[in-house]
């Protein structure tokens, strides 16, 4: 699986929006995800150096939802 600089930018967007959209604050984002708010900050800016389950706790937390599709065609 290949997650590309433009997919890892458009997921830091989309986590600052939804974030934001809901009137949370980093610190809150990160009490109701169960993450910390250093980590809000890194997932907002550079997503591509955190783990992933970190990453699918915010996004659930968000209640958001993440959907991993193969990229390679098939016969």
């Amino acid at each position: 699986m290949r997650i590309d600089t433009h997919t890892q930018s458009e997921l830091a967007t989309m986590l600052t929006q939804e974030r934001k959209r809901q009137k949370l604050s980093r610190s809150q984002a990160a009490a109701v995800c169960d993450v910390s708010p250093s980590f809000i900050r890194d997932a907002e800016t550079h997503p591509e150096r955190c783990s992933l389950g970190k990453l699918a706790l915010l996004i659930n937390g968000l209640g958001l939802t993440m959907l991993i599709t193969d990229s390679k065609p098939r016969p």
